[in-house]
């Protein structure tokens, strides 16, 4: 199993997990050209994708799934709260998800989960080829034991680090939307991700990657810090999904 980014951020989020024939994108909040030539960046294009799974409605996950999945004739695979609220626009194909639900799409199994967030009906995604277990976590204010129970054990993982809490209580961002970032159903802080993979089995994990980086309220190496610091490893061990690059293709 493989997976790489596109990108990660307030601009824009797409993921790919690929397993054998199967190439799965989770969210995309780009652009039908912006998408191609980034999936050209992962020697990837757009008819080898089989389906796009969307976690929730905001603009920077959904904005792109309608276009590029009528352009290539894609199945697309949403909770009806997503898909009412993100307004794909006629699709060739609509399949409903339970915000928990097990399912298999060619050679992989996905588990959808959950999550708090401020959203009509979010979820998040764990992945499986039957040997190696994959997670993604974003766009999450808080978690859950459910979650965690869900993640432990992984060998893959990509975890929001949106914010230092200092960084982002002394910014320049109104108070509401301050207190939207931080709050129950807002997005992660490196804090947060850190006391996430505290309380989870980190023994198998041998990719761990920080997602969803707040360009004024994070840096690379806070996260980077909170997350070795937690897990007693080289920081430099941390990988990062970068907003405008992404991540080169990651075998789990």
């Amino acid at each position: 199993m493989q997976f790489a980014v596109l990108g990660s951020g307030s601009r824009g989020n797409a993921t790919l997990v690929k397993s054998g024939k199967t190439c799965l994108m989770v969210d995309c909040g780009f652009s039908v050209k912006e998408t191609e030539a980034r999936l050209a960046r992962l020697d990837c294009k757009g008819d080898s994708i089989t389906a796009v799974l969307v976690t929730h409605e905001h603009s920077d996950h959904s904005k792109g799934v309608g276009a590029f999945a009528r352009k290539y004739d894609i199945p697309v695979w949403a909770t009806r709260g997503t898909a009412t609220n993100a307004r794909f626009g006629k699709l060739a194909e609509f399949i409903k998800l339970n915000a928990e639900q097990i399912f298999d799409l060619g050679d992989l199994q996905i588990q959808s989960f959950p999550v708090p967030h401020d959203a009509r009906e979010p979820c998040q995604f764990c992945f499986t080829d039957g040997n190696k277990r994959l997670a993604i976590l974003t766009d999450a204010g808080s978690t859950t034991a459910h979650m965690e129970q869900l993640i432990s054990g992984c060998d893959g993982l990509m975890l929001e680090c949106n914010h230092d809490r200092d960084m982002l209580w002394d910014s320049l961002y109104p108070q509401r939307l301050k207190e939207r970032v931080a709050g129950q159903f807002g997005h992660l802080s490196n804090i947060q991700a850190a006391e996430f993979l505290q309380r989870i089995d980190t023994s198998m994990l041998s990719q761990l990657v920080a997602m969803h980086l707040s360009e004024k309220n994070n840096t690379q190496a806070l996260a980077r810090y909170a997350l070795s610091d937690t897990l007693d490893c080289d920081p430099d061990w941390v990988q990062f999904a970068d907003q405008d690059e992404g991540l080169a293709w990651q075998k789990v």
